[in-house]
């Protein structure tokens, strides 16, 4: 049985203890996608409390176990701890299991995690990852703690912001370059609008050979429509 979160009172929520003291988020754009042969995850690092940047290059990809990740967003503490939790449920159930989780089992103790203390949570989730039963899956987790398997899953302040990048170019059966592809421009065209997504990019892609993380510089982040090339300065 998930147990649940101590109360607020008790536990660090990051809600405002004063009118100085706004709460740590991830105003965030976290996306995850599928492709032949496995799945790729990507976020944005920026981390802000209220207006102000607290963390450029926060990472928001957290591994639960060997194959299996969790991108966060909202509550900076609240999806730490939920992450936290899952990680050592997970490794129990592997210590009796004998056997790697599946993704889908992961995905359903975050998601029992996030709908018991939904009222006390902001926290919006997607894990992804690949077993030997399902190959690689995304599983999205929203606000509130309903559970999806989708082919891709996008969250955070910048998703609104790319759902119809997402829908035209997606496709099935990408090639592992086409989807990182997908994903590194996903994130960019977002982290352009969004004002509480920007910093670094930082993907991970996982299959049945393993694990691989990838970081793509801020000044190397693709340039979109309306922005100033890197160096370019404003002459009055």
């Amino acid at each position: 049985m998930i147990p649940l979160l101590p109360p607020p009172s008790i536990r660090h929520t990051g809600e405002a203890a004063g009118p100085m003291d706004p709460p740590v988020s991830m105003g965030t754009s976290i996306i995850a996608v599928t492709y032949n042969g496995g799945v790729i995850l990507g976020a944005d690092s920026r981390t802000s409390t209220g207006s102000y940047i607290a963390n450029r290059v926060a990472d928001k990809i957290t591994p639960l176990a060997d194959k299996v990740y969790i991108l966060r967003s909202g509550s900076a503490a609240d999806t730490q701890a939920i992450a936290s939790y899952v990680q050592l449920y997970i490794s129990q159930h592997q210590a009796e299991a004998n056997e790697e989780i599946p993704v889908k089992t992961a995905a359903r103790l975050a998601m029992n995690m996030a709908y018991n203390n939904k009222d006390m949570l902001q926290a919006g989730l997607i894990i992804a990852g690949w077993d030997k039963y399902g190959g690689g899956t995304v599983w999205g987790i929203p606000l509130g703690g309903t559970i999806i398997q989708t082919p891709f899953a996008t969250g955070g302040s910048g998703s609104s912001y790319i759902y119809g990048f997402c829908d035209k170019y997606w496709k099935a059966g990408m090639t592992e370059t086409e989807a990182k592809d997908f994903v590194v421009r996903a994130l960019s065209f977002a982290m352009a609008r969004d004002a509480s997504s920007g910093g670094c990019i930082r993907t991970v892609t996982i299959d049945a050979s393993g694990v691989r993380r990838d970081f793509l510089p801020g000044s190397q982040v693709p340039v979109t429509y309306g922005e100033m090339p890197n160096g370019q300065t404003v002459v009055a």
